[in-house]
């Protein structure tokens, strides 16, 4: 292509500082290096985790090094790849994965997590493999977010943080497989374990839950009781398989204590989805005694988790997951077939749709409760 080997430049909203709007800006995108691939952008989703890097950096979140790209909800094609790239070329239809998979290191190889190590402190600090980003702005080097920034038309990413998908399939849904929905989905069927015929409460209704009340219908759960303090979210929750719809505003007990009510002793599973360690107990002991399980799913660095001993002791499970127990390369591509094939809903998910000029409005609608999922077109 005639932007092989050469510096591109582009649009992206870049967070120069943390607690103000992203500014759209030119930007550099340097060519790939070794084991990196360059793609274009066509559309990302706006995720939770991307506002509260923003806003919520040294509260709930572990400060990033600022000035930073966001987002890592998205879906592109090759541009151009760097040496010793041998599984994409330029034209491929790819998700970028903020969760890599080397097939390597010792959790690549283990059937027992989905993690994997590859370059993780780096792409964690906003940088690529040789502690630099490929993105500069003003002479500066802007920092790339876990090793993504889909809030940019050009973008660099490491070869085990890609994956390649079907020609045909539209990058302006299957770009949300790159996060929410497929955590919570996830979340359900492989971290969870949702059995058929059991019981379950998901508490938050953002992208996450309503894609975690999914797995859990399509797990075979008899009940699935929607917990949020918007009803306006009641009728999506329902429409993805929820059978219950309870907002804790209206009632003066615990929530924990009416779900126990309402199920004659507790919950099978449980999945917590906003990210609120307050939430998280609740969720916790909403949980029958002996076998339940609770699931962590929403994102938070630097909250404490207060739990009493009793609660575990009596046999109930507190567990967490990481990009819903999928093996990233290899399982997205899975996730897209099933998505095309109509099995996997997600033009449900999708309430908006911006350009990025529109970047800060989709982040003030996600903060408002007004979308479920903005996509940006490019």
């Amino acid at each position: 292509m005639a932007t092989e080997n050469k510096v591109i430049r582009c649009r992206a909203a870049v967070a120069w500082e943390p607690g103000k709007p992203l500014c759209v800006e030119e930007v550099e995108v340097a060519p790939p290096k070794a084991h990196e691939v360059r793609i274009k952008v066509e559309a990302t989703g706006v995720c939770h985790t991307d506002w509260g890097f923003l806003y919520e950096c040294g509260n709930e979140m572990e400060p990033r090094p600022f000035p930073l790209v966001l987002g890592h909800e998205g879906g592109g094609v090759v541009e151009s790849v760097g040496p010793g790239v041998t599984a994409f070329s330029p034209g491929d239809k790819v998700i970028p994965l903020f969760l890599p998979q080397c097939g390597e290191c010792e959790c690549c190889l283990s059937p027992k997590t989905n993690l994997c190590l590859k370059n993780w402190e780096q792409t964690h600090q906003g940088v690529l493999a040789d502690g630099t980003s490929r993105i500069t702005c003003r002479g500066q080097q802007i920092h790339q977010f876990v090793g993504v920034s889909t809030f940019s038309e050009y973008t660099v990413v490491p070869e085990p943080n890609l994956t390649k998908i079907r020609a045909d399939a539209p990058l302006d849904r299957v770009c949300l497989l790159g996060c929410g929905v497929a955590c919570g989905y996830g979340a359900a069927l492989n971290t969870g374990k949702v059995e058929a015929g059991s019981t379950c409460a998901v508490f938050g209704l953002g992208a996450a839950g309503l894609a975690t009340i999914m797995g859990c219908k399509a797990a075979g759960a008899s009940r699935i009781i929607a917990v949020d303090v918007n009803p306006e979210k009641f009728h999506k929750a329902k429409t993805f398989g929820a059978t219950d719809v309870v907002n804790p505003k209206e009632h003066s007990r615990p929530i924990q204590k009416v779900l126990v009510e309402m199920t004659g002793g507790g919950l099978d599973y449980t999945f917590e989805c906003v990210g609120n360690t307050t939430v998280m107990r609740a969720a916790l002991e909403s949980c029958r005694i002996a076998w339940g399980t609770c699931v962590i799913v929403g994102w938070t660095e630097m909250g404490e988790l207060s739990v009493a001993p009793i609660d575990i002791l009596l046999g109930r499970t507190l567990k967490g997951t990481y990009f819903g127990g999928w093996k990233s390369v290899k399982s997205v591509p899975v996730l897209v077939e099933d998505y095309m094939s109509g099995r996997l809903p997600l033009d449900e998910f999708v309430t908006h749709t911006l350009s990025l000029d529109e970047i800060n409005q989709a982040f003030d609608m996600l903060a408002s409760s007004k979308s479920i999922r903005t996509v940006i077109k490019m």
